[in-house]
């Protein structure tokens, strides 16, 4: 059974930065890449960013980019969330999400993702 562990998070005044780091173990097939979700309290989850094992591309959502940056170890099964610049509106549960669909049209749908951590606190005060 796959298991995601994510670490990393924790409280920072706004134009702060975080790293997010997110392991994945146990997996008999190692997935297409790696991403990050977040939720913030009242608000639906929503796609943060991603990072594919092949060629290392990397996705973003229109809000975090320019700020985070996401990479991604496939060998070890890592990824790592860098955060900058960071804004109150960034203050959510991350999730770490292995991707278990080859990458298509679509690189935001949460059905993609067949294993998930159990979530890591941000929070960014004003």
């Amino acid at each position: 059974q796959v298991q995601l562990a994510e670490s990393g998070g924790g409280l920072v005044q706004a134009g702060g930065s975080l790293t997010l780091s997110c392991t994945a173990s146990g997996p008999a097939f190692s997935g297409y890449g790696l991403a990050w979700f977040r939720r913030s309290a009242g608000k639906e989850r929503e796609f943060v960013a991603a990072v594919a094992w092949a060629g290392g591309s990397a996705y973003y959502a229109a809000s975090v980019k320019g700020r985070f940056t996401i990479s991604g170890l496939p060998v070890k099964l890592m990824a790592w969330l860098q955060m900058d610049n960071l804004k109150p509106e960034d203050t959510a549960v991350y999730y770490c999400a292995l991707r278990n669909r080859a990458w298509g049209d679509s690189v935001q749908n949460p059905l993609d993702f067949g294993s998930w951590g159990q979530g890591i606190q941000v929070t960014v005060s004003v």
